[in-house]
């Protein structure tokens, strides 16, 4: 299992919908609610995890779609919340009691990259998911999951704000295997 947070290459996306739904769970009942809204959000935008830390209250409170401007591209980024996410977030953030988003215990201040990777790290040994997780593996999995519904790949790379389709595919973990398989039953 992967145990440094700065290993982005070692983390894959979770590739199935129902070791997502046991993190979902192990987050939300072993961890704190704080940790399951980050990883709701991280798994269903795609935002780097030090993009989803600063992230404050203000900036979600009663909104469907939030303007960022990413930290590692000083891009502008629309992130758009669907009614089920929009609902969580707006029953999390009543319980919330700071500025911040997702707060540390530690001040007024959000949690750290690595606070983050701790807490997905000890939902994941608690569901067996033996793969390597970090924060990356949110990011990872919209992706994979992204590019598995639409099969649009130059849209993810927009999102994702990679330079080239193929750093896209190699990101999400999409392998030349997959595309020949995809092509099998493809047939006009």
């Amino acid at each position: 299992m992967n145990k440094n947070p700065n290993q982005i290459k070692d983390v894959r996306p979770i590739r199935s919908l129902e070791l997502i739904n046991d993190l979902k769970y192990s987050l939300k009942r072993h961890c704190q609610e704080r940790d399951y809204i980050m990883f709701l959000i991280g798994i269903n935008t795609g935002l780097r995890v030090s993009d989803l830390l600063k992230l404050k209250l203000k900036d979600v409170r009663g909104k469907k779609k939030v303007t960022i401007q990413e930290g590692k591209t000083k891009k502008s980024r629309v992130i758009v919340f669907n009614n089920s996410i929009y609902e969580e977030v707006q029953a999390y953030i009543k319980t919330v009691d700071s500025e911040w988003l997702f707060p540390s215990r530690k001040g007024d201040k959000p949690i750290s990259s690595v606070q983050a990777y701790r807490q997905l790290n000890k939902a994941s040994d608690m569901v067996d998911i033996t793969e390597g997780i970090g924060t990356h593996t949110m990011r990872k999995t919209f992706g994979y999951w992204y590019y598995k519904q639409s099969k649009d790949v130059a849209r993810l790379q927009r999102i994702l704000n990679h330079t080239h389709p193929k750093v896209t595919l190699d990101y999400i973990g999409i392998t030349d295997e997959e595309i020949e398989d995809s092509l099998d039953n493809f047939s006009l």
